[in-house]
């Protein structure tokens, strides 16, 4: 990341949502008696502890279409910080036997609500975990190192 520049919302005037295979996550967290606590969802198919995650949004930056994301699918109420903690690579799912390989970008947000009427709401289910528990339940290697290593103190 650019040390003291502010991160340009995208633009895609001459592609497709389909053409990109980088997707935001966003790694939402709180503090409880001193401690992160790190909030999964399940996915929607296979219903697997996942952090939400999408493709780019026009218009927005990165870390913008990562708290988008973690609204629609989570009802998260709360900031995000435009530092980038990390990658994990996936296939998504895009039909019976067809697979899409995805790298997701991490964004930091930190929760200030969590909203009980959300887009996605009746579709997945959501849960705070310790970081080593949350590390424990996906399945991304990656992504589990991001959650071990996380330390928002050190974001300050």
């Amino acid at each position: 990341m650019l040390e003291g520049k502010q991160q340009l919302p995208l633009r895609f005037d001459a592609s497709h949502k389909s053409d990109v295979r980088t997707q935001f996550a966003a790694l939402c967290y709180r503090i409880r008696r001193g401690r992160p606590e790190i909030l999964l969802i399940t996915s929607r198919s296979s219903r697997r502890w996942i952090v939400p995650k999408g493709w780019p949004i026009e218009n927005m930056t990165p870390a913008q279409s990562a708290l988008q994301e973690a609204w629609e699918e989570a009802g998260v109420k709360g900031r995000a910080i435009e530092h980038c903690l990390g990658l994990f690579s996936y296939a998504k799912l895009i039909g019976p036997d067809k697979a899409l390989p995805c790298i997701a970008m991490v964004y930091p947000v930190k929760v200030k609500a969590l909203a009980n009427d959300y887009p996605e709401s009746h579709q997945r289910r959501r849960k705070w975990f310790t970081r080593k528990k949350a590390a424990a339940r996906v399945d991304e290697a990656e992504l589990v190192h991001i959650i071990r290593a996380f330390d928002p103190a050190a974001r300050k």
